[in-house]
C-alpha cells in the first residue's frame, strides 16, 4: 500500500466511512479488509501518544495548563522505558527544572532516589509507577493503557484523529493538538510525516538492550562491580562474566544499584535490528532473554558473592535506543553540539555527550568513539518538536527532529522529560486558542 492510499484509508476509517483496501479477494499476497465504521470515543484538546518520560511530562503539562488531555499507552503501566523497560537510571537530569526537578524531589520523599557518583541516579520502578499514577490523577489527565495507535486521520494537511486497537476493538480519538511520544515516531509516520532512520550512510541503528532486575547479591560485597557512568566497574563485570565462560554481546555491561539487594543490569546488545519491525523486536527480545540467563549462569558458576544471583524479572519491553527521527521545523545537528548552540525558542539544555552504541559488532561491542569531536552543552529549540509535514502534531523525546549523532545525546530521559513538558505546555496553549503549533 502506498502512502497516499494509507492516508486516505486511515482518514476514511477515522471518519467512520466505509472503505476497502488491498487487492481482489483472490489475491494470495494481500487480504481485502471489509469497510467498517470506527466509533469516535472521545474528542479532547490534547492527545499524547506514549506514556514514557516525555509522554508523562507532556500530559502533566497540558492538563495543568487547563487543556482536556488524553494519554494513550501501549504497555500496562505509566513510565515507558523507566518502568516497563526497567531502565531505572536517569541521565542528564541535573540542572533541569520543572517536572524533572519535581520528580526528583518526589522520589527522594518516597525513599527511591539512589545517586551514584555524579549527576545521574537510579530509582525503584514500582515506586516510579505509583508516583506517576498519582501525578496523572492529580492533574486530571485521562489515561488509556494497553492501547496501540495503528492509523491516523489527516484532513487538509492537519492531523485530526488517531485510530487505535485494543481489547475494545478499533476506536478513533479526535484532538486539537497531538504529541507523539511513542519513541519510534509511530503516530507521525502513520500521519504521513517524513523521517530518518539509522546512520545516514549505512542505515544501521544502535543496538537494543533488554534490561532485567537482579537479586541474590549484596551491594557491600559487589560494590567494585557496580557502575553507572564509570568504566572500571564495567571492565570488572565483563571480566567476571568471561571468567564464568560466557562472552556477552555488550562489552560494557553495567549493574545499577536500586537497593542493597536489588539491581538493574544492562548487559546485552542486540545488533542489526529495527525498532520499526515487529519481527526484529521479537528476535531481539528472545535473544536478550537467552543472554541474560546465560550471564547469570556464568556469574553463579564463580561462587560467592554471585552464587545466589537470580533474575527477578526481565523488562516488559526491550530498550530501544533508536527509532524514527521525525522531520521537524528545525533539525538538531552535531554542529549544534560542537558550537554549544543557543536558541531563542529553547526548551531544553542538553549536556550529555555523543553516545553511539556500536552499530557494527565486527569493529567494537562497546561505545563507538567520540569521533574526535568536542561538544558543549547545547539548546534544543521548540521548532525541532513541531512536525514539518503535518499540522497539529508535535514530538518529544527521541523521535524529535535531529541527526544521527545529535540523537545519540538528546535521546536520554533527563532531556526527554524537559522536551515533553515543553511540548505539552505549547500543545495546550495552541489547543485552547484554537491554533496549531
Amino acid at each position: 500500500m502506498n502512502r497516499r492510499t494509507f492516508l486516505g484509508t486511515a482518514g476514511l476509517a477515522a471518519a467512520g466511512l466505509p472503505h476497502t483496501v488491498g487487492a481482489s479477494p483472490a489475491s494470495t499476497t494481500t487480504y481485502q479488509e471489509a469497510g467498517r465504521d470506527v466509533p469516535v470515543v472521545e474528542e479532547t484538546d490534547v492527545l499524547v501518544a506514549g506514556a514514557g518520560p516525555a509522554g508523562i511530562a507532556a500530559a502533566l503539562a497540558a492538563a495543568r495548563a487547563g487543556a482536556r488531555t488524553r494519554l494513550i499507552e501501549t504497555d500496562g503501566c505509566l513510565g515507558g522505558t523507566w518502568t516497563a523497560g526497567l531502565l531505572c537510571w536517569v541521565i542528564d537530569a541535573a540542572g533541569k527544572g520543572g517536572i524533572m526537578a519535581e520528580l526528583i524531589q518526589d522520589l527522594k520523599a518516597r525513599g527511591s532516589y539512589v545517586p551514584r557518583r555524579g549527576p545521574n541516579f537510579a530509582f525503584d520502578a514500582e515506586i516510579m509507577k505509583l508516583l506517576l499514577e498519582d501525578k496523572m490523577a492529580e492533574a486530571g489527565a485521562g489515561v488509556r493503557l494497553r492501547t496501540r495507535i495503528v492509523a491516523a486521520g489527516v484532513d487538509g494537511g492537519r492531523l485530526t484523529t488517531a485510530v487505535t486497537e485494543s481489547k475494545s476493538g478499533r476506536e478513533a480519538w479526535r484532538a486539537k493538538v497531538f504529541v507523539d511520544r511513542t519513541g519510534d515516531g509511530d503516530l507521525a509516520a502513520r500521519a504521513g510525516c517524513g523521517f530518518d532512520l539509522g546512520h545516514p550512510e549505512t542505515g544501521k541503528c544502535q543496538p537494543m538492550t533488554l534490561f532485567a532486575l537482579m537479586t541474590g547479591i549484596r551491594f557491600q560485597e559487589i560494590e567494585p562491580f557496580v557502575g553507572g557512568g564509570m568504566e572500571e566497574p564495567k571492565r570488572r563485570l565483563l571480566a567476571a562474566i568471561r571468567k564464568g565462560g560466557f562472552e556477552p554481546s555488550y562489552h560494557g555491561p553495567t549493574l545499577f544499584r536500586i537497593r542493597d539487594d536489588l539491581f538493574t543490569i544492562s548487559a546485552n546488545h542486540q545488533y542489526g535490528r529495527l525498532a520499526t519491525s515487529a519481527a526484529d523486536v521479537t528476535a531481539a527480545t528472545l535473544q536478550g532473554q537467552q543472554e541474560l540467563h546465560a550471564i547469570v549462569k556464568a556469574l553463579r558458576s564463580l561462587g560467592d558473592p554471585w552464587s545466589d544471583l537470580a533474575i527477578v524479572a526481565t523488562a516488559e519491553h526491550i530498550g530501544v535506543r533508536e527509532g524514527r527521527r521525525v522531520h521537524g521545523r528545525y533539525t538538531v545537528t552535531v554542529d549544534d553540539m560542537v558550537r554549544g548552540a543557543r536558541f531563542d525558542d529553547a526548551v531544553c539544555r542538553a549536556t550529555f555527550c555523543i553516545d553511539v552504541h556500536s552499530t557494527d559488532p565486527g569493529k567494537t561491542k562497546e561505545i563507538e568513539g567520540r569521533r574526535g569531536l568536542k561538544t558543549k552543552p547545547y539548546d534544543i529549540p521548540l521548532r525541532a518538536l513541531i512536525a514539518r509535514d503535518v499540522e497539529g502534531l508535535m514530538m518529544a523525546g527521541r523521535c524529535i527532529s535531529g541527526d544521527f549523532l545529535a540523537h545519540s545525546s538528546y535521546r536520554v530521559t533527563g532531556n526527554a522529560v524537559a522536551m515533553g513538558e515543553a511540548a505539552g505546555r505549547h500543545a495546550a496553549e495552541c489547543a485552547l486558542a484554537n491554533k496549531v503549533p
